[in-house]
């Protein structure tokens, strides 16, 4: 008896039927392969057959330059100042809160060596806490402290002193007669004439100068990258430098043997306590 299966047909020669089981077994076995080999392509080949699908692509990296970066460096991107931005670069500048320098403020009044005054300042802060002692022309020692709202004057070798209360500006103004990265975000921004990154005193810096005003007065700051604490600031008059505020080094933070005490010996703050800060 001759049998039909699809295109495929034997013969049944006995009853015992093994040409036919083995026939049997050749037929599931090329089923079994075919169905094996449709699902292969339905994952790997329809994917060479089909349109391209939307695709993510990464920027290659590139390696950022001295000019990428303040301090020349490759730890941080430099953000572009302009007369418009630099006060917003600034004020993601935060200043330590525990440090001691030293600030010298010189004033020109001729071109001769003699034609110049300075003043020789020491600047400890801690913890909202400012201590200053400056000589000043003349030999004359002047102390400050200010924290807590209030400030303390007085004259080396002398107990008197005067308080009362003080504002945000007190800690800088008193003793060491310098501007703040704050004087740089106050100013009108009609008012800023140039901007960039440059290096003072070996420092990165952000450079900001004003636009001549009614004297033909110009400012000039440097805020250092780093530290965010202004470490220059000129005033100039008819491009004659009348006035210079510089104080490149910092120690960080204060040394632990610092007072913040009062002549009579009265402790205002001691570094780290920050119950009194």
């Amino acid at each position: 008896m001759e049998v039909l299966f699809g295109s495929f047909s034997f013969k049944k020669k006995n009853p015992g039927g093994g040409e036919l089981e083995g026939q049997k077994r050749n037929i599931l076995v090329v089923l079994i392969a075919a169905v094996i080999a449709v699902a292969v392509l339905s994952s790997f080949g329809l994917g060479f057959l089909s349109p391209d699908t939307a695709k993510i692509v990464l920027p290659a990296p590139t390696a950022a330059g001295p000019e990428d970066t303040p301090g020349g460096g490759d730890a941080s991107v430099r953000v572009s100042v302009t007369p418009q931005t630099v006060q917003n670069v600034i004020r993601t500048l935060a200043r330590p809160e525990s440090y001691y320098r030293e600030v010298l403020v010189e004033d020109f009044w001729g071109e001769a060596p003699e034609d110049r005054g300075e003043t020789r300042a020491e600047v400890w802060v801690d913890g909202g806490w400012t201590m200053t002692r400056a000589l000043w022309p003349g030999g004359a020692v002047r102390c400050s402290i200010v924290g807590n709202g209030t400030f303390w004057l007085w004259y080396e070798n002398s107990r008197a002193v005067r308080t009362g209360p003080a504002d945000e500006y007190s800690a800088d103004l008193e003793g060491q007669r310098i501007p703040t990265y704050e004087d740089v975000l106050a100013l009108e921004t009609a008012s800023i004439a140039d901007t960039g990154y440059t290096e003072q005193g070996e420092l990165p810096c952000i450079y900001v100068e004003t636009a001549p005003d009614g004297l033909g007065r110009r400012e000039r700051y440097w805020v250092s990258v780093d530290s965010g604490l202004l470490v220059c600031a000129e005033t100039v008059e008819e491009e004659q430098v009348v006035y210079r505020m510089s104080s490149y080094a910092v120690e960080r933070p204060v040394p632990e043997n610092s007072s913040f005490a009062l002549p009579d010996g009265t402790v205002l703050h001691t570094p780290g306590d920050t119950e009194n800060g």
